[in-house]
């Protein structure tokens, strides 16, 4: 907000700045706008001093929006500074201008009032219903006499005083840019202005940013103050962690007391902005560390896999070791996973882990699993431990051992904190999958025979590979159909989970019941998919379902149905292979169905591949296994026993693609082992 406008005599002008490091330089802008305008060109260096100093106060210590009003008419200026910062309302304070060479001897009515008693005509404090604020006057001099020799103003020292010119240049220098080589730049020639106004002989500025490292020497000019001498400190002006000094070699006398306090005050408007910026920085970096470790978390489904990774995202950037610890069906701590930055140490580390004294770690640990709050303990192997909590439940804790020489600040403790409760998930998602995994492998196999008959000169064998954590409806069966005879079976229901599961219940065991009635194989796929037309809710089934009788030479005679699955590889026992059947209607879509039959006769050392469509449609990229690989890949396996047969193709199919498999697996092989 501002105004401009041209009083009778006068030039008046309002503007309100925001609490910011750069208000001092646009009030400055201000000014020297209004005294070009007014032609008061010969109080520049004084009015550009004392309002650097007011605004720079205001900012440092009211922490609000400023309000700058500027007045000119032809005898001098007038500029209020005012800010919004709640305050005992004080007596208002006029005084003429202070007369006074010395500034030291200037009664100090708030450090920010030093130079404006000094170089002001007059000055005083006004108060507002919203706000306070400081004014000072600068009256246009007499103009001086021919015979006066002019004095630059921009000399730095007569008879010991400091120039306003020398006092502007101090309080408008800024730092370049904002790193740590520029504002230690910044310091150092800070420091080199106050010694040349003060006559020191040196100074330094030692600061400490809480990092561990301790007080460290920023900046150092001249010579290094001695213990024994009579100098001058000031402490920075700054927010925690920040913590410093400035001292200056000097006797705390006379403007030198001031001006090194001026200096520091204006140093430590500079370090507050380094502190929020490295904060700034900080919390960035720690943002973009939780999004990496919650991606990595959530990348493993396995629960020891999972447990072994939290040490390692902590270790070492939050912590000199890491343990997590989780609670068994008893509720009692087991140790899960352990890594120290010190492999050397992590023997050490585990023996300490499973001491049980009273005062161990496992006895802080086993209160933090029951109490669910933060604990600390102390050395030798010094840090804290938060617990472990998913949903509501009490998985175990996370120990973190403190950084080599400094303890955890508030912000690694939020993060650790944050990486427990990510971790927590981690784990529990990880158990819920294991758990989810376990019912669909028992579901899957209650779906197929424990075991294949074991019959003399003839050979089953089948190999299963269920993926994923939800029951598929891949399954096979060899029913016993009276004397030398067997019904062999292979069939997918559509679709993943409990439905599908039940639907491929239900098809197995309508199959075993008409088998056992004796129906021919045409009635057992009609009752099949009138059942699923019926029951399926919607689901289908293609079905592979092959007769076998033996006849006495031992010849196999196979009659073959397929009810839309995938043709059967036949290999001929000198390693010849062909596809054998004729395609039919899958089950479960139509009220009617055709299913062709094909009769094959295996001779001794034939076999019969059955598949599902997991094994063809297994990829690799783009690319899938298909058909042919199945058929050039059982071709050399001519010879060997049938067990041999469905392993081999197994692995095969497998390590076709380094993928986890989409699909569910199923490979059953009918050979003739007749001599």
């Amino acid at each position: 907000m501002s105004a401009s406008d041209h009083p009778a005599g006068g030039l008046v002008r309002r503007v309100r700045l925001p609490n910011d490091r750069r208000t001092p330089a646009a009030a400055r802008a201000l000014v020297r706008s209004v005294l070009e305008e007014a032609g008061l060109d010969a109080l520049l260096n004084e009015a550009l001093l004392l309002t650097t100093e007011l605004s720079t106060n205001a900012v440092v210590h009211a922490n609000t929006e400023l309000d700058i009003e500027v007045t000119a008419d032809q005898t001098g200026l007038t500029v209020t500074v005012t800010d919004f910062a709640p305050g005992p309302v004080e007596q208002l304070a006029v005084g003429p201008r202070n007369e006074s060479i010395d500034i030291g001897e200037v009664a100090e009515r708030g450090r920010g009032l030093l130079l404006v008693d000094h170089f002001a005509s007059r000055w005083g404090t006004v108060h507002e219903g919203t706000g306070k604020g400081v004014w000072f006057r600068l009256e246009r001099s007499p103009a001086p006499a021919p015979a006066t020799a002019f004095v630059p103003a921009g000399n730095v020292v007569e008879a010991g005083i400091p120039s306003v010119g020398a006092l502007t240049a101090l309080l408008q220098i800024n730092p370049e840019r904002q790193t740590d080589e520029a504002l230690a730049d910044f310091a150092a020639d800070l420091l080199s202005r106050l010694a040349r106004l003060t006559g020191a002989a040196g100074g330094v500025v030692r600061l400490d940013r809480g990092d561990g490292a301790g007080r460290q020497l920023l900046a150092r000019h001249g010579r290094q103050p001695r213990e024994d001498a009579d100098t001058i400190r000031v402490p920075l002006a700054v927010h925690r962690p920040y913590s410093g000094e400035l001292e200056l070699d000097a006797a705390p006398t006379s403007y030198a007391q001031p001006l090194a306090t001026i200096v520091a005050e204006r140093f430590s408007l500079h370090l507050e902005n380094d502190r929020l910026r490295r904060a700034d920085q900080r919390r960035q970096t720690w943002l973009t560390f939780l999004a990496e470790a919650s991606e990595l978390l959530a990348q493993s489904l396995d629960v020891n896999l999972t447990m072994a990774l939290i040490p390692q995202l902590v270790v070492p950037r939050l912590g000199q070791w890491c343990a997590v610890h989780t609670t068994d069906s008893w509720g009692r701590l087991q140790l899960a996973a352990a890594t120290h930055a010190d492999e050397g140490a992590l023997a050490q580390l585990h023996e300490t882990l499973a001491e049980t004294a009273p005062d161990s770690i496992l006895s802080r640990l086993e209160e933090a699993s029951r109490l669910g709050t933060q604990v600390m303990f102390g050395p030798p192997s010094e840090g804290f431990a938060v617990p472990l909590v998913a949903r509501g439940a009490r998985l175990g804790t996370l120990a973190i051992g403190k950084h080599a020489k400094n303890r955890h600040d508030a912000d690694e403790v939020a993060v650790l904190e944050d990486v427990a409760r990510r971790a927590a998930l981690a784990i529990d998602n990880a158990r819920i999958h294991e758990e989810r995994r376990k019912v669909a492998r028992t579901l899957q196999a209650s779906l197929l025979p424990p075991a294949l008959p074991h019959v003399e000169g003839v050979g089953f064998a089948a190999e299963y590979v269920p993926t994923g954590s939800e029951v598929g409806g891949d399954f096979y069966d060899v029913v016993p159909a009276g004397d030398d005879r067997w019904l062999v079976v292979v069939g997918d229901v559509s679709g993943k989970g409990v439905q599908a599961a039940t639907v491929t219940g239900l098809v197995r065991d309508v199959i075993r019941i008409l088998v056992d009635d004796g129906k021919p194989m045409t009635e057992i796929l009609c009752r099949v998919n009138k059942t699923l037309v019926q029951r399926g809710g919607g689901r289908y089934c293609t079905l592979a379902m092959a007769s076998v009788h033996r006849e006495a030479d031992g010849t196999l005679v196979v009659c073959l149905h397929l009810a839309g699955h995938d043709r059967a590889v036949l290999v001929r026992a000198d390693g010849k292979t062909s596809f054998v059947g004729e395609g039919g209607t899958a089950l479960g879509l139509l009220e009617t169905i055709s299913s062709p039959d094909a009769e094959v006769r295996l001779g001794a050392g034939d076999s019969l591949i059955f598949y599902t469509d997991g094994v063809t449609e297994r990829r690799r990229g783009r690319e899938l296994f298909g058909t042919g690989r199945l058929r050039d890949a059982a071709g050399p396996l001519a010879g060997y026993p049938a067990d041999v047969m469905a392993a081999r193709l197994r692995s095969i199919t497998i390590n076709f693609s380094v993928e986890e498999p989409r699909d569910d697996i199923a490979i059953l092989v009918l050979r003739n082992d007749a001599a």
